[in-house]
């Protein structure tokens, strides 16, 4: 099977491929926009999303919603989900986890704007939401909601 242009030099994409021990040690890949001439949102839901308490060693668990314009780069999705995946043994406090993804796809990409929502179940009896976006949103595109409840618990 021929690989489309641009996909070449993925090493990961149709390969075997193991979770990465750190997300140092990630590969993330990107492939070529098709339609970089046109503005429209990208969306990754990660509704599973594990890492570790860097204090205690127990682990936490978000909702995390990823939305981004791409310019000329889309990330590869199998290298995102071994990025991701590669939080679950690391040891990072919530706020930290939410942004260093958001930055590391900014860095990758070069997207014209991007946003991430984690949405983290309680640790000590609270919810922490953390939001971060960077870049300008390009006029006339449809940003949907992140769909995201907010914590109720029991109440």
């Amino acid at each position: 099977m021929a690989r489309k242009a641009g996909t070449k030099n993925l090493t990961q994409l149709g390969r075997d491929a193991t979770i990465p021990a750190s997300p140092e040690d990630a590969v993330l890949e990107r492939v070529p926009n098709p339609h970089a001439d046109t503005n429209y949102i990208a969306r990754f839901t990660v509704p599973e999303f594990t890492s570790t308490c860097p204090v205690t060693g127990q682990p936490d668990f978000a909702h995390i919603v990823i939305d981004y314009v791409p310019g000329k780069w889309l990330v590869e999705s199998k290298s995102l989900k071994l990025y991701l995946q590669s939080f679950r043994n690391h040891g990072a406090f919530h706020e930290d986890c939410t942004v260093a993804i958001g930055k590391r796809l900014v860095k990758t990409l070069a997207p014209k704007w991007l946003r991430i929502g984690g949405y983290w179940y309680p640790r000590g009896g609270i919810p922490i939401d953390v939001f971060w976006q960077t870049g300008k949103l390009p006029s006339g595109v449809w940003v949907p909601d992140q769909g995201v409840a907010p914590y109720r618990g029991r109440g």
